[in-house]
This record gives C-alpha cells, structure tokens and sequence, in this order.
C-alpha cells in the first residue's frame, strides 16, 4: 500500500507531457505515461493532421515515459528520427533503453507474403498428394502383410481361433445386412431392365433386355453393389468399434494383457467378411436379376419362366465365377481398411469421425479401382 501511495504521488507530481513545434523540430516535454494516453493521443492526431514536416525531435525536457507515451512518441515522429534523436539526447540510461526498445520493435517491417507461381503451387500440392497417397498404400500393405502373417499362424492352430467374435462379425455383417443388400439390388435391377427395354425397344430387341440385366448383375452390379454397401456400412463399423477402443485405451489393456490385437480384433472380422460379401453378393445376383424379371414381365410381357430359360440358355456360368470370385478380395480390402483405420484414430472423438469417414472413402475407391482392373483383365482374356 506504502508503494502504491508513493507511485500515485509520483505520477501525480509529473506535469502531462505537452508537445511544442517549432520548425522542424519537436520538442516533447513533461510526462508521457498511460494516464495521459487520451490527451497525448489527441495531441498527436493533432499534429499528424497539420502534416508538418519534421526532421529533429528534442527528448531533453521528457521527465517520465512508459511503454505507452514510447508507442505514442513512435506514433508521432517515427522509429527513424526517434532513434536518432536518442543518440544527441541527454535522458536517463532507462528511460532511453525503454525508448530505443520500443522504436526498434515498431520499426520491424511487417511480413509481406511472396508472391507464388500457381503452377508451381499446384505442382507442390500435387506432389503432396501424391506422397500422402504412396505413404497411405505403404501403410496399408504392411498392415495387409501383418494381417496374413497372423492368419497363416493362427490357422494351423485351432487352440487360437476364436469363434465367439467371429460368429458376431458374421451376425453383424452378413446376416444384419441381407435385406439393405436384397432391396437395392432389386431396384437397381428394375432400373437396368428399364433402361434397356427403353433403348433397345428402339432396334425391336426388347428380348435382349434379359442378357442385359443377367450379364449385368452377374459379373458386375451384384458385387460392386454389395461391396459399396459393406464400405459404407461395415468398414466405417470396424473403424468406430476400433476407434473407440482405442479412445478408451483398451487396446493398451490388450497389449499389457500379452495379446495380439490383430490376431483379437483383426483376423476375425477379416475372416467373417471374407465368408459374409460372397453371400451376400449372390444374394444380390439373385434380387438384381428378380427385378429384373420383374420389370420384364410387367413392361415387355416376358413371362418368368422365359425370363429363366433365356439365362440358362445365355449366360454362361463364368460370368457367374467372375462376379462371386472378386468377392472374397473386397471383403478382405474392406475389412482391413476398416481395421486399419480404426488403429490409426488419435485420443480423440473426433479422429474417429475423421478415420471413419476416410476408411469409407478408401474402401469404395479401392474396390471401384480393383473391380475396373479386373473388367480390363478378364476382357483381355476373354473370360
């Protein structure tokens, strides 16, 4: 309280700083200190608006400043003349190091952002993208090698299967996800039928609408279909279920345990979509082919039982090989993606949105790209 009292008595002994122009001089007297801010700032918009010239500034008669009557001062004549009215100036060592402080640090130049080529900086982010990419295919092919090393193990060994998770994983899978599967196989099999009625009515081959939708679902749709679904459903599952555990540290538990997290949380959900989308891809075969069955009967008087006998006349059973043959490989991709992800979720609820929502999109990607691969090469071989 004794030193407060003595700084208010201080200050209040300090006469407020004035400013006194005569020529092109300044000369600052009096005390320039945060109490006197408001009047002193309006003295120096007073000057600034006359816009005279000033070449000398005199500090001798200065009796007290601060860090606000410094900015003020630098406000007024400039960090240039300031610093070099303090070398021929006769103020205390304090108050001149607190001047010179405060010039300097005003007189910084502000950061002026360089001017940037945009096809240098789209060629940049493009490799950004493309070293992201090539670092995440790195990643998944180590975790994919992980996940077969433990299988490969684990398999001769009937002590360390684990039939209660997978048993679970087909439930949830499989069983959970035939009727999403069946409903929109069918109605996309009763658009296919539509549109091919529709076009080839035009050459009078309305018949040809059966191969069409046949064809159709049996190397292509029933598949591709089924494994978007079990993307979108199933992938961003395993994401959210490992995600969250790992939130919770449960799969710190697990290692201090001395178990294997891949051969506990991976191998089984691998191993149950690998049984689950080949099941569900020839019902979606089936349900594809029934609407359009459906659709043939209703708008091209295409009885069923033609409908039957021109696929079995047809369509040959590789197409059928084709289509169930990519299934075991996109649900081995998506169930790893989903798990992989799942394993890469930070501390946080919302790294487990953002991986879940990545694990969909690298699922449905890399069964589009694998199943274009696979038409180019079965074209290429003619099956």
């Amino acid at each position: 309280m004794a030193t407060d009292s003595r700084l208010s008595s201080t200050h209040s002994s300090q006469a407020q700083g004035i400013v006194e122009h005569n020529g092109d001089t300044l000369t600052l007297s009096g005390s320039w200190t945060l109490p006197y801010y408001s009047s002193l700032n309006q003295m120096v918009g007073a000057i600034h608006r006359k816009k005279a010239n000033l070449a000398e500034l005199n500090l001798d008669q200065l009796t007290f400043v601060d860090t606000a009557g410094a900015a003020l001062i630098v406000k007024l004549a400039g960090a240039e003349v300031l610093l070099s009215a303090l070398d021929a100036s006769t103020l205390a060592d304090e108050q001149q190091q607190l001047l010179r402080t405060v010039a300097e640090a005003m007189a910084q130049p502000r950061y002026q952002p360089t001017p940037v080529n945009p096809v240098l900086l789209f060629l940049a982010q493009a490799g950004q993208k493309v070293t992201a990419i090539a670092e995440l295919m790195w990643i998944l092919a180590g975790f994919i090698g992980q996940t077969l090393a433990t299988l490969f193990y684990i398999l001769p060994r009937p002590k360390r299967w684990r039939f209660t998770p997978f048993v679970a994983a087909v439930h949830d899978t499989g069983l959970n996800a035939l009727p999403i599967v069946a409903l929109l196989t069918f109605l996309v099999g009763a658009v296919v039928a539509f549109l091919g009625a529709t076009v080839l009515s035009d050459f009078g081959a309305s018949i040809y609408t059966v191969n069409l939708v046949a064809f159709a679902f049996l190397r292509e749709f029933g598949v591709l279909l089924a494994a978007i679904l079990m993307a979108g459903r199933t992938a961003s599952s395993f994401t959210a279920q490992i995600g969250a555990m790992k939130v919770n540290e449960e799969l710190d538990a697990i290692r201090t345990l001395g178990l294997n997290p891949v051969e506990l949380l991976v191998v089984p959900r691998v191993l149950a979509m690998m049984l689950s989308l080949p099941v569900l891809t020839f019902v979606g075969m089936i349900s594809g082919m029934l609407g359009g069955a459906v659709v043939c009967a209703l708008a091209l008087d295409i009885p069923p039982s033609q409908f039957i006998a021109i696929v079995q006349r047809d369509i040959a059973i590789n197409h059928f090989l084709v289509g169930i043959g990519k299934a075991p490989v996109f649900a081995f991709l998506i169930a790893v993606i989903g798990c992989l992800e799942g394993f890469k979720v930070a501390g946080s609820a919302q790294s487990v949105g953002e991986h879940t929502t990545s694990s969909v999109v690298q699922s449905i990607f890399m069964v589009i790209l694998l199943d274009s691969i696979a038409a180019l090469f079965f074209m290429e071989m003619g099956w």
